[in-house]
């Protein structure tokens, strides 16, 4: 029996290493946030809890540098502490960019019979 050859999109190993490290991160945070922002919307970060998430932004950034969506992705300013309500907002377009890059290049192989990460060979 001969293998169709799949035609999906391709990604590089070390950016779907990258999703794998920084995906659960950015979820775990994400959930955090959202719940320091029903107890204090209008409060603001501290510059040391900017510079943490802006890290991890920097390097879900980098993963996402060639996808469509990173021209709608910034970091959060450091010098105007943002809100909580506004870290809501900036950390929701990460997820839905990383979900969405999992479902571009993550899925079923029809030839291994599994799900796995479609990467450049």
């Amino acid at each position: 029996m001969s293998r169709k050859p799949q035609h999906r999109p391709t990604t590089l190993p070390e950016k779907a290493a990258t999703w794998e490290t920084t995906s659960p991160l950015l979820n775990a945070l994400y959930t955090e946030i959202q719940e320091l922002s029903k107890k204090k919307p209008e409060a603001t970060l501290s510059k040391s809890k900017v510079i943490l998430i802006n890290r991890l932004l920097t390097d879900v950034k980098g993963l996402l540098s060639d996808e469509p969506e990173i021209k709608y992705l910034d970091l959060l300013d450091d010098e105007s502490l943002p809100q909580f309500s506004d870290v809501v907002l900036v950390l929701s377009q990460y997820s839905a960019a990383l979900n969405r890059f999992r479902r571009m290049y993550f899925g079923w192989d029809a030839n291994s019979h599994k799900d796995r990460w479609f990467v450049d060979e």
